[in-house]
């Protein structure tokens, strides 16, 4: 049966999110925007990662006037400072050193904006993860394995990440690796894009 709503387009470039996304059977292409993701004068986590999904989404939407466009954007927090992704190893044994033993929030944020009809939704959905007491040689076993050196917060929870925590709690564990299906997926209804239709 052919496509009866706009394109529907990633505004990512990261695989976790492509991967994600994939998993509810619609079809959709990926563009990687151009956003300076640096935080602002006294911008907390939820307003950054809430104005960069929406960034990235309208930023590609400049290039493609019939489309829905998805965009997100997400840090990971603990005690209120903010932690990006590490980029290399020395970070990332930093950021799990710090996350020892502590409870780490993780922030979401998810656009979804019709490019043709202006509309936009916005959401932040948050996500936190108990970290069990962690060793040195465990943080640096687990990296070496890994190499989780783009994933905020320095683990991949649908891999071996899974080992390091005591407890997760939040609504939506598809938000912990980068995008809220189920939020998503209500989004998309608003849209008229129901994903279990025919």
């Amino acid at each position: 049966m052919p496509q009866t709503h706009p394109p529907l387009i990633l505004a990512s470039s990261s695989p976790f999110r492509r991967e994600l996304l994939s998993r509810l059977g619609m079809e959709f292409s990926s563009v990687s925007p151009a956003v300076d993701e640096s935080a602002l004068v006294d911008e907390n986590a939820e307003m950054l990662v809430s104005r960069l999904a929406e960034s990235k989404a309208k930023a590609v939407a400049e290039s493609h006037p019939n489309a829905l466009i998805i965009g997100s954007d997400q840090v990971a927090t603990i005690e209120g400072q903010i932690l990006g992704k590490p980029g290399n190893h020395e970070k990332a044994v930093e950021q799990l050193m710090q996350a020892s033993g502590k409870r780490v929030s993780f922030l979401t944020g998810l656009c979804l904006h019709h490019s043709t009809t202006g509309n936009t939704q916005l959401w932040c959905e948050p996500f936190h993860v108990e970290f069990r007491e962690l060793t040195r040689d465990e943080i640096e076993h687990y990296l070496h394995l890994e190499k989780p050196y783009n994933c905020a917060g320095s683990f991949k929870s649908e891999g071996l990440g899974i080992c390091l925590f005591q407890r997760m709690e939040g609504d939506d564990p598809s938000s912990l690796i980068g995008l809220p299906l189920i939020r998503l997926v209500n989004m998309l209804r608003n849209e008229g894009v129901d994903v279990l239709g025919p």
